[in-house]
């Protein structure tokens, strides 16, 4: 369990900060948050929360560990 929440927390920090990364200098068209069109004027905003559920992510598998 503990390494599914690693992964997930590692997509979702990828996937949020190549949308910021896009989204500040127009590079790196590649994410989540440019290939649906529902995000259209939202993908900053879907972006920080993408990097603030990995976070959350990454503290729910240390805290497995700790167990």
């Amino acid at each position: 369990m503990k390494q599914l929440l690693e992964f997930l927390g590692f997509v979702a920090l990828l996937q949020g900060t190549g949308g910021l990364v896009y989204e500040l200098t127009g590079r790196l068209k590649w994410g989540v948050t440019q290939r649906w069109g529902v995000l259209d004027g939202y993908e900053i905003y879907v972006s920080i929360a993408l990097i603030v559920l990995a976070i959350a992510l990454f503290a729910a598998a240390e805290s497995r560990k700790a167990r």
